[in-house]
């Protein structure tokens, strides 16, 4: 048999190359996962800001083309963004990661279009599909973050209304869904509920529906190139930083604190004393905006810079209502024009 294991090799090799080769790529898929959906969907997959993308109930009933869809399409002001930049060979390879945690072949679901009654489908939806998806289809409130979502809910009500899951998600996908419910979160069969199939086929076609209303203007996220609130101060350095002090306490803010913008970045006593940044916060505005995406957190209290350079005073803020786009939540909206009028009004208090 010797002379017989040279050939063996030689046909073994081409294996061991495909092998690495899929390696390589489920390598790749985890780098990525880790840079671009672990803060949200969790480093383990169970979830956070982001759906829970390990459980096996989940894994089971979607499909590769649902989830490269997702990643590419995301969800139009529903905090998932859409990854445009992503090589389509990236996309597979996250893909491929996602899989890892459920190994095994997601079911396939037929691609014929469901037929069924709209209106009827109207009625079923409003009573049992409403009080969790919202009338509209806008999806439940809040993030995956328990501190903005109901602690009964392990993940927020998806938004059936959106470009990006009408994209995604196929008829069959949907109606698998109803019949099946999806193990884990509070989405029950329906079958069990006492709908018929055909209950169910009126449902994906009224959901389906939706495509042909689209997203209104106050349901997406605010677009604004102005990242940043800039206002020429006609006062000088210190009389400026006490206006705004004054104007922040007259908007019923608190001063956290004030202190020079390059303190800990530099050696003690080599930041420019002529940059100052005060901390003020309202606590109300805070515990609310905390309520609806726990992220502004990144960007609370408020704060706002005054700069002195060649004898002109300047005074900065984030634009708050960059934060919509940002953070992709239409349920910031109307904070972040509530904040954006607040900074303006402070900071013209104080300066002009």
């Amino acid at each position: 048999m010797r002379p017989f294991r040279p050939l063996l090799l030689i046909l073994l090799l081409p294996l061991a190359g495909v092998a690495h080769a899929k390696d390589a790529q489920l390598e790749r898929g985890e780098a990525l996962f880790r840079q671009h959906c672990a803060a949200c969907h969790g480093y383990d997959g169970m979830g956070g800001v982001g759906v829970p993308l390990a459980l096996p109930d989940f894994q089971y009933s979607v499909t590769n083309k649902y989830l490269e869809t997702t990643i590419r399409r995301g969800r139009p002001g529903r905090v998932m963004p859409a990854f445009k930049s992503l090589s389509d060979a990236d996309v597979k390879a996250i893909v491929k990661y996602i899989r890892h945690w459920a190994p095994g072949k997601p079911y396939r679901y037929p691609v014929e279009p469901v037929r069924g009654d709209r209106e009827h489908g109207k009625q079923l939806y409003a009573k049992h599909c409403a009080p969790c998806h919202g009338p509209n289809g806008e999806g439940g409130k809040g993030t995956g973050v328990t501190f903005s979502r109901p602690r009964d809910l392990p993940i927020i009500p998806p938004a059936l209304n959106n470009p990006g899951f009408l994209a995604a998600a196929s008829d069959q996908f949907i109606k698998a869904t109803l019949m099946n419910g999806r193990e884990g979160t509070p989405m029950v069969s329906f079958l069990k509920q006492g709908l018929s199939e055909q209950d169910i086929n009126d449902l994906v076609v009224f959901v389906r529906a939706f495509e042909d209303h689209p997203l209104p203007v106050h349901q997406q996220p605010i677009e604004t190139e102005q990242a940043t609130i800039v206002y020429d101060s006609e006062y000088d350095f210190q009389t400026t930083i006490n206006n705004l002090k004054d104007a922040a306490v007259g908007n019923n803010f608190i001063i956290i604190r004030e202190q020079k913008l390059e303190s800990g970045f530099v050696p003690p006593g080599q930041d420019n004393p002529k940059q100052h940044i005060i901390y003020f916060c309202n606590f109300g505005f805070l515990n609310k905006a905390l309520a609806i995406d726990p992220r502004v957190g990144l960007f609370l209290p408020c704060r706002v810079t005054v700069v002195e350079k060649e004898g002109k005073v300047k005074v900065y803020a984030i634009n708050p209502e960059r934060l919509s786009r940002l953070f992709n939540n239409v349920e910031l909206n109307r904070l972040c024009h509530e904040m954006n009028d607040t900074y303006v009004s402070i900071i013209e208090d104080a300066t002009l």
